[in-house]
């Protein structure tokens, strides 16, 4: 799959603006604050309904504006496809796939695959668990709408129990409490299954990437922390039965401290905990060769690699690393952005170039 074109209106600091790509290799260029990671956001944001980097569509819009659009053409095996999202200072979006209008961001879901990364993406080593579960859940979502819409529902029931545990009439938590759990340790299930069979797939892959990357000189382990193993219905039993343990917990604390919102991944470069005593360059890496194995997952269950978008990563890497990270690209549309573009580490390959400056191409 590959994006042709992305039209921005009143998108971040483009007034109206159309960017085309080519398949393979891509690289947005021009000096800091004109525009370069905008238009990688808006790529995600067609793929998603979400932006990377704000968590309110009216933070997209052109300031002075009151609403703004996004809309990209994309290629792929099995036909083109195009998406637009209106949306505005109210926080509504309208979402056009093919022209005709879908009314929730699940159906969205799927139409248009892209793997983000950037700078900020080293959170996912050395930040907080949250971080990491966005993770799953952002590319799980793009996979599977099942997972979206267990997703949503789970954490819909996880709010009603956290607000019934609330309550100071213990007796009537313990009267309703079973009614929420099952329903809570159903969809958890779903979650649970479908991250412990992508993280079986993702975690040799990340492996093999950092070591790529690495040189040979470092080995990448990954360990979850989901306790939670089987089919649906193990799943849903086991957490039940654990939910009935943690009930004297849950009520003096007020939450519920079981389920796949407390899920994690522990990150060890040759046995030492990644987080700890992981160089942010090692962390980076990391955080690189997850994305990269994320590709690759895509690749195997949909027959082709998703739009990759890869924002200011090669200043950060020393040219070994910049090289290996090209020959790992190359076979998928990927989207650079640069402040500068440095024709030794593109030697031999056909690049696509756009200058960004102002929020404009520049011709």
């Amino acid at each position: 799959m590959y994006i042709s074109s992305l039209t921005l209106k009143n998108f971040r600091n483009y007034s109206e603006e159309t960017i085309s790509f080519e398949n393979g290799i891509n690289i947005l260029t021009g000096a800091n604050a004109q525009g370069k990671t905008n238009a990688g956001e808006a790529i995600f944001y067609l793929c998603t309904g979400y932006s990377p980097r704000a968590n309110k569509d009216k933070l997209v819009i052109k300031t002075g504006k009151e609403k703004g659009s996004v809309e990209g053409v994309a290629k792929s095996s099995y036909g083109d496809v195009s998406v637009k999202i209106e949306f505005n200072k109210n926080d509504k979006k309208n979402i056009y796939v093919n022209g005709m209008q879908v009314l929730r961001v699940g159906e969205l879901l799927g139409n248009m695959h892209s793997v983000f990364f950037n700078p900020s993406e080293l959170k996912l080593v050395q930040e907080s668990p949250e971080d990491r579960r966005r993770f799953l859940n952002i590319s799980l979502s793009q996979m599977s709408k099942n997972y979206f819409y267990a997703l949503a529902r789970y954490n819909k029931i996880l709010a009603q129990r956290n607000e019934l545990l609330k309550n100071p009439e213990k007796k009537i938590i313990k009267e309703t409490l079973p009614v929420w759990d099952r329903s809570l340790c159903s969809e958890a299930a779903k979650i649970i299954k479908q991250r412990n069979a992508f993280l079986e797939e993702l975690s040799p892959v990340a492996k093999e990437k950092h070591s790529v990357l690495s040189g040979g000189k470092e080995d990448l382990t990954m360990n979850t922390e989901s306790g939670y193993y089987g089919d649906e219905s193990e799943i849903s039993y086991a957490m039940y039965e654990d939910l009935k343990t943690s009930l004297e917990k849950d009520m003096r604390l007020g939450f519920t401290t079981i389920g796949p919102h407390r899920d994690d991944i522990k990150f060890a470069l040759n046995g030492m905990d990644a987080r700890i005593y992981g160089s942010q360059g090692q962390q980076r890496t990391i955080a690189l060769s997850l994305k990269l194995a994320e590709t690759e997952i895509f690749n195997t269950r949909f027959g082709e690699y998703p739009i990759l978008i890869l924002d200011d990563v090669l200043s950060e890497l020393d040219k070994y690393r910049q090289r290996k990270l090209i020959s790992e690209v190359e076979k998928m549309q990927t989207i650079f952005t640069a402040t500068g573009f440095d024709r030794t580490v593109f030697k031999n390959r056909t690049v696509n170039r756009i200058i960004i400056e102002n929020g404009k191409v520049k011709r």
